[in-house]
């Protein structure tokens, strides 16, 4: 074997890959060339604790072996058939996801990933419906390609060149800390947020809508709780206009928060469901919709218009089966719910009361977030990370976690908290202490006095 020139790869990197979501010049990635478990190794040897799982799907961490196994075995099986046909890979997957799933006697749209499932799911609601609004929060993603990044309400939606689905209506979700609703309680939020829609729902006409879609647990924006009643009264709301509730859990899907998808932990019940990331772990390229039988049975004489070279693909199929396996043989959304009770939780609360910085931390399953802030009082934003800048505390921050070998994800004014379900206790709390640490970073920034 050549002796591996790590030079070379940032070389043919730099010169041929165009990375994502990224200013080119401005990009320095460092070269992975193993991983294992909760840890990766960059090529000068350095370990990183990924408390990112990566973008967030690595659910069961890096190079599981059983995961290996099934992706080998099926290799040898079968590598790839079209989704025309029968695979004993794919139609066990689509079972045991609807066995398990909050959608009784529903089918299973496999997809390619994440963004693509939003994609099928509008579209399934419209050709369910005969309707053609959709209605998303402007606190949200859901995807970079057409529809998709048009449901997104964030700013990666307004730094597109060209939208090109005139039917889709933002409006405003719950976010007690910061409420635009003036809400004094959770309570309230949950009220006047859901005023808030049916107004919007009214004002667009209710008999044109087809769906209204929320990431159940917001995650790139700020992993923002529902809080107490509002996706029921999103149901609710639903129902009485008869509009399609599409559940995305793109992200929050398989055991993030503690329950194998998160509207389950939420007690509600969506029509559609997207899903992609934690179903494998990210080994290879799936996603899908859950649909309702109701749903469901528009197609069973009318095509459904639209497909996937790869939908359904044997070997993400076979790796998806096995997570199943691994999900119940290690009891891992009882040891999710545990360490979220006995570790994170507390340590949330002990930051919060610790750090002048911290203006609010939250979260469900293992899955959190510190939100930071420059003034307590006014709650003035720290950052954000994107602004850059040699001065900025989100940089700093960031910098400093990684030289101590973590691996975060910051994002906004915000530190999110998202490692591999795998994680043992000495591990998270490993990663804890380093995001303690480097706080103080943020700490410098806050200005009144200090706690000492």
């Amino acid at each position: 074997m050549d002796e591996y020139d790590e030079t070379a790869v940032l070389h043919d990197d730099a010169a041929y890959v165009l990375h994502s979501w990224s200013a080119q010049k401005r990009l320095h990635p460092i070269d992975v060339v193993r991983a294992q478990g909760v840890r990766f190794w960059d090529a000068s040897g350095k370990e990183y604790l990924d408390f990112a799982s990566q973008l967030i799907n690595l659910n069961l961490g890096h190079q599981h072996p059983d995961l290996v196994q099934a992706a080998c075995e099926q290799v040898q099986r079968l590598c790839t058939i079209a989704p025309e046909f029968a695979n004993g890979q794919r139609s066990t997957l689509a079972r045991l996801i609807v066995q398990h799933g909050p959608i009784p006697d529903g089918k299973v749209f496999f997809t390619n990933a994440g963004a693509d499932a939003n994609e099928n799911a509008v579209r399934l609601a419209r050709e369910a419906t005969g309707r053609t609004k959709v209605l998303a929060s402007y606190r949200s993603y859901h995807g970079a390609t057409g529809t998709a990044v048009q449901l997104t309400g964030e700013g990666r939606r307004t730094s597109q060149p060209v939208l090109t689905d005139p039917n889709i209506v933002h409006f405003w979700g719950p976010y007690p800390y910061r409420s635009i609703f003036y809400a004094a309680t959770p309570e309230e939020e949950t009220a006047r947020s859901l005023e808030h829609l049916e107004q919007t729902i009214r004002a667009e006409n209710p008999q044109s809508i087809a769906a209204i879609i929320l990431e159940t647990v917001v995650g790139t924006n700020g992993v923002l709780v529902p809080p107490p009643g509002y996706l029921q009264g999103v149901r609710a709301l639903a129902d009485r206009y008869g509009i399609m509730y599409i559940a995305d859990e793109v992200m929050v899907g398989f055991g993030r928060t503690g329950s194998l998808f998160a509207v389950q932990r939420f007690g509600v019940q969506p029509d559609l469901l997207t899903f992609a990331k934690g179903v494998n772990s990210g080994y290879s390229p799936l996603g899908g919709v859950i649909l309702s039988p109701e749903i469901a049975a528009v197609f069973d004489e009318h095509p459904y218009p639209g497909g996937l070279t790869y939908s359904g693909h044997p070997l993400g199929c076979a790796i998806g089966v096995r997570t199943f396996e691994v999900f119940e043989r290690d009891h891992l959304l009882e040891h999710v719910r545990d360490l979220e009770a006995r570790v994170l939780q507390p340590w949330l609360r002990h930051m919060a009361e610790l750090h002048p910085s911290v203006g609010e931390a939250r979260g469900v399953g293992l899955f959190a977030a510190l939100e930071l802030v420059s003034d307590r009082a006014s709650r003035a934003q720290l950052g954000p990370i994107e602004a850059g800048g040699a001065d900025n505390p989100l940089v700093a921050l960031r910098a400093a976690a990684i030289e101590r070998g973590l691996w975060p994800v910051v994002h906004g004014n915000r530190v999110h908290i998202a490692p591999p379900l795998i994680i043992d206790e000495t591990d998270l709390r490993a990663g804890l202490d380093i995001l303690d640490e480097v706080l103080s970073v943020a700490d410098a920034a806050v200005r009144g006095p200090r706690v000492s």
